[in-house]
């Protein structure tokens, strides 16, 4: 039980990666918060948790609004009264070519994967510099470090500022005794990757050192190293998930 009697949050945690953060964190004794915009997906996957014998409360809302940052974190201080670790899950992925894209997804994008991330982090920090610990794991994405022609630029550009903001927290944030990193996944199998056509699942696949697709228990796996006390000396980092399809 990597984190037995720790509180967290997860953000976006209905489907794919964030439920299947969620439950490895209830699996290792983690009470939780869960957000997302679809209720009853939330209210399953709360039920789900509580049934591995932890708590489970949920807030859903646009993580792209302040405020909804400040509910997360006022329920889980009012419920719990403290907060260990956050997962900034929650994002979305467009891919418009650049000048096929809207500036209203340019700015949805933006406000969804980079304004909502530091909404979430400014509303929890002060908790945890009371606290003096704390473990943020943000969600980006080897697109962050290497362009993708199936990727709109809104998404790359969010995730490496994103990867900015994990660096930058993370300097700040260390003398409180709060770690901050970063995973960037790959190629995932999710809701998104069963559409594909055969021709380009090869095309992905032929990319892969390890020839295979990563699962979504992947990511969680490393979400949860970082999240335990086995990554008490790691800050600063954004760990790549890829199955060697970039490697820095």
């Amino acid at each position: 039980m990597l984190l037995a009697n720790q509180v967290a949050i997860v953000t976006g945690a209905t489907r794919g990666i964030g439920k299947s953060i969620a439950l490895s964190l209830a699996q290792n004794g983690a009470s939780l918060v869960i957000n997302g915009n679809n209720e009853d997906l939330l209210k399953q996957l709360a039920a789900e948790i509580e049934q591995l014998g932890q708590k489970c409360l949920l807030q859903s809302g646009d993580i792209a609004d302040p405020d909804t940052a400040a509910k997360i974190v006022k329920q889980a201080m009012d419920n719990f009264g403290r907060i260990d670790v956050l997962v900034n899950n929650a994002g979305i992925n467009m891919r418009t070519p650049t000048l096929q894209m809207k500036l209203d997804e340019w700015k949805r994008v933006m406000d969804v994967n980079l304004n909502g991330t530091l909404y979430c982090c400014t509303a929890v920090l002060p908790v945890m510099i009371q606290q003096k610990y704390g473990k943020i794991i943000n969600m980006s994405s080897t697109t962050a470090k290497t362009p993708h022609r199936n990727a709109s630029p809104s998404y790359g550009a969010s995730k490496a500022a994103v990867n900015y903001l994990t660096q930058h927290l993370a300097l700040e944030m260390a003398k409180h005794n709060i770690c901050v990193n970063a995973v960037c996944p790959g190629p995932v199998e999710t809701d998104m990757s069963t559409q594909w056509s055969d021709e380009y699942r090869q095309q992905v696949l032929a990319r892969i050192p390890l020839g295979k697709m990563g699962t979504t228990q992947n990511v969680a796996d490393a979400v949860l190293f970082l999240a335990s006390s086995m990554s008490d000396f790691i800050t600063g980092e954004t760990i790549n998930i890829n199955g060697g399809t970039y490697m820095n």
